[in-house]
């Protein structure tokens, strides 16, 4: 019996399909410094000219919760998670996302199914201003389970050196919350095994939603609207508040000697943050290490730029204030 290629379970003829497939959603991201086409070895990108330049580099994937979309049958938002990971991680440090590259890996390819992905992913660049400018789809047959698959991206962004972030964050600055569109990317190793071992998932959300697809609404993406006040120097630091909570996420934006003052009385959780602790019968504490709570990132502005950062974000909250350190990154007040 001859064993060739395809007998040992890749199948270059959809790969080839796939690449046919998600080749224009590609393009549909890229802009006049995208230098080369997709399907080629390598892309090129032209950088914008800026003064005293520096480029940042982000990697990260979307964790367990691309579990739960596989569970669910839900792959059309999963691409957005991806992008909004690594372009909020950018606009962290001061840099305005270039461009974007994903990985995907799978036992079999299914080439619907890959181009419904990568259809989130085009979506995802575009709300993040961002080119798809290629990455690689992978066909491992024995590595994954059947019909499963694994995503990561990698973005590079662009800073001028004088305004990456954190940059001049002083006592008394203010702390802005900006809002979060549910639970992100974080945390989903905790939340599947609520709806596995609890009756989280039994109860629809008051707003009707189904617990699950809730859950699986994609992260927000802050590049449009937080850019813009980078770029104008209102900005001293900000946190992406992803695996580690406020807790571990808002003193990497402070300097040792200071630290965080959030009024927990400044804003309300969301109906599924409470879903999620009675579930689990949850403190206080372990929440505000695990979940975003409402708030997907956190900036520290000086008290004259307050007005100028709520107009033009909205929904925006002053939810504290940079202190001096005494302790604790961070402290909570009622």
């Amino acid at each position: 019996m001859s064993i060739d290629y395809r007998h040992a379970g890749v199948n270059i003829d959809a790969g080839n399909e796939v690449v046919a497939r998600i080749a224009p959603l590609a393009k549909a991201t890229h802009n006049a410094n995208v230098m080369a086409n997709i399907g080629g070895f390598a892309a090129a990108y032209r950088l914008p000219d800026v003064k005293d330049p520096v480029l940042v580099s982000a990697t990260d994937g979307v964790g367990t919760k691309l579990l739960l979309a596989l569970q669910c049958e839900s792959h059309d938002t999963i691409g957005i998670d991806l992008v909004a990971m690594v372009a909020n991680d950018l606009l962290a440090n001061g840099a305005k996302p270039l461009f974007f590259l994903d990985y995907l890996a799978t036992d079999a390819l299914m080439p619907e199914r890959v181009e419904t992905v990568v259809r989130g992913i085009a979506y995802g660049c575009s709300q993040a201003g961002m080119a798809l400018i290629g990455g690689e789809t992978a066909e491992m047959p024995g590595m994954y389970p059947q019909q499963h698959y694994d995503l990561a991206g990698f973005a590079v962004g662009l800073a001028s050196a004088d305004r990456m972030l954190p940059r001049g964050v002083v006592s008394g600055d203010v702390l802005i919350g900006l809002p979060s569109s549910g639970v992100h990317s974080n945390g989903f190793s905790l939340v599947r095994e609520l709806l596995a071992e609890t009756n989280l998932g039994n109860l629809p959300l008051s707003d009707g939603r189904e617990v699950t697809a809730a859950l699986l609404t994609p992260t927000k993406i802050y590049v449009k609207e937080v850019w813009p006040l980078i770029a104008a120097g209102l900005i001293h630091g900000a946190a992406h508040i992803t695996g580690g909570g406020f807790t571990d996420n808002v003193p990497r934006m402070l300097p040792k000697h200071l630290a965080a003052a959030i009024s927990a009385s400044s804003w309300q959780w969301p109906e599924l943050f409470l879903r999620l602790q009675a579930a689990g019968d949850l403190s206080v504490a372990e929440m505000r290490r695990t979940f975003n709570l409402g708030i997907g990132m956190v900036l520290a502005v000086a008290p004259e730029a307050v007005a100028r950062v709520q107009a033009a974000v909205p929904n925006a909250r002053v939810i504290g204030r940079v202190v001096p350190r005494a302790d604790q990154g961070v402290t909570w007040t009622e």
